[in-house]
């Protein structure tokens, strides 16, 4: 615990600003390259199929699982080479490799040759851990849950640009949106080659890479030594369950209850993504500052119970955006938890702590790989556009619902120390920060001094 603040510490706040902002833009970019296809993946998938809404349900499932079971088996090892090796080599190796991937998904003309793109998208897209760590290298623990939630603006902007320009092109033809995605990634490659600064330091890097723990089940093993930890890990695996309703159901579900295509998918993601913003890049820090991390974290998710009701039970596309506001706020639980957890590991073991987060996580996208498509294949499948069309939203505001419990009861038994570090003063808005250090990009730094 004083080690972590004794190294956030140490790191001058213009570095600590200008290194949040190279990280930022790093993950901005990630988002749009996959938010573009957001739109179009599954209608491409339809088209194999003979436009078989049921047949589609169920190749996306495959495809899910096997992304997730990617993610499961390759963060933790991603996570603890930046422990070993520093954060900038594993993300800037993720991007040249997402971009690759994206070109070969580009081209092929096969069912299964997009399925096997879509199992390299999972390997290389697995630097969310590093990210994060990223971030706790460079953020003293109070202010963690804004960081976080300044990351999550980044998810925010993407998905308002990206899917309607995603839906845009896939209207003019289904493969141009992975082309843009292959110039987005490496773009950020690019960028990320001159500009992004390391943050970890030599003097803090593990002594040796450690397969022990850079596979799954030993990164999962890691967490036994931090019991504390265990409980906001099951609050963020059920979170990570539940979001699983969007990128596996919400394009087949829009079009099979609503009759969408890509272009008011894509819409409608860009509105989920300017609420987002708002939420993570505006109200975080003033909630995170009137409630502290624990009850925003229960804010969070209660919110997202009563959103995601909302959405199961709407008749109508519209009745659907106007519960929108209310899910946003969801986007408050996450950033909150991370804080959380991150309050209580040494800042050495960072990037094996968020592997082994996300490896949960990926185990919980598994899960929701499977449950939440075969719902919509048997909903589909008969042909039932009533209440229980949204069968898939209900479970996942049942789901969330039981995180929400769960995070009650475990945040109320967190050490004291965890209780006062999340006693957050209010930082700048995120606007007034980028301005500042705008003048700071151009600094060819390759290590935070």
């Amino acid at each position: 615990m004083d080690n972590t603040t004794t190294h956030a510490s140490a790191t001058p706040p213009s570095g600590r600003r200008a290194a949040l902002i190279f990280i930022f833009i790093t993950l901005l970019i990630d988002v749009l390259s996959f938010g573009l296809i957001i739109p179009v993946l599954p209608h491409l998938i339809l088209g194999f199929v003979d436009n078989s809404v049921s047949m589609a349900a169920w190749w996306y499932l495959a495809f899910s699982v096997v992304f997730m079971a990617m993610q499961f088996v390759f963060t933790p090892v991603q996570g603890a080479l930046s422990d070993r090796f520093g954060r900038r080599p594993v993300i800037l190796a993720s991007n040249l490799g997402l971009g690759l991937d994206f070109l070969m998904m580009a081209l092929v003309n096969t069912l299964p040759l997009l399925f096997i793109g879509r199992v390299i998208s999972g390997i290389t897209s697995a630097s969310f851990s590093a990210s994060n760590a990223y971030v706790a290298d460079v953020t003293p623990p109070e202010k963690r849950a804004q960081a976080y939630g300044v990351l999550g603006i980044a998810f925010g902007i993407g998905f308002v640009i990206a899917p309607v320009i995603g839906g845009f092109l896939g209207e003019a033809h289904p493969r141009l949106p992975f082309w843009a995605a292959v110039a987005m990634c490496l773009t950020n490659f690019c960028y990320g080659l001159f500009v992004l600064p390391e943050s970890l330091t030599a003097d803090k890097r593990s002594a040796h890479f450690d397969w022990a723990h850079a596979n799954p089940f030993g990164a999962l093993k890691l967490l036994s030594r931090y019991p504390q930890v265990l409980g906001l890990v099951g609050v963020s695996a059920l979170i990570a369950l539940v979001h699983m309703v969007y990128p596996t159901t919400f394009v087949l579900y829009a079009d099979y209850r609503f009759g969408w295509g890509p272009l008011m998918v894509g819409v409608t993601l860009a509105l989920i993504g300017v609420l987002s913003a708002i939420v993570q890049g505006v109200l975080i820090k003033h909630i995170v500052a009137r409630l502290g991390e624990r009850r925003t974290l229960l804010f969070g998710l209660a919110c997202g119970t009563l959103g995601l009701a909302l959405y199961a039970l709407a008749p109508t596309g519209y009745w659907f955006w106007a519960a929108m506001p209310v899910a946003a706020l969801w986007g408050t639980a996450q950033p909150a938890a991370q804080a959380m957890m991150s309050h209580l590991v040494d800042p050495r073991e960072q990037g094996r702590l968020q592997g082994a987060v996300t490896s949960a996580s990926s185990i919980s996208g598994i899960v929701g790989a499977f449950l939440f498509p075969s719902t919509l294949a048997l909903v589909s499948g008969s042909h039932d556009h009533g209440i229980w069309a949204g069968a898939t939203f209900f479970i996942a505001a049942a789901l969330l619902g039981l995180s929400f419990l769960l995070a009650r009861y475990i945040s109320a038994r967190l050490p004291a120390s965890i209780s006062a570090s999340t006693a957050v003063v209010p930082g700048p808005d995120i606007t007034e920060a980028i301005a500042e250090i705008t003048s700071d990009l151009h600094l060819p730094a390759r290590e935070i001094e």
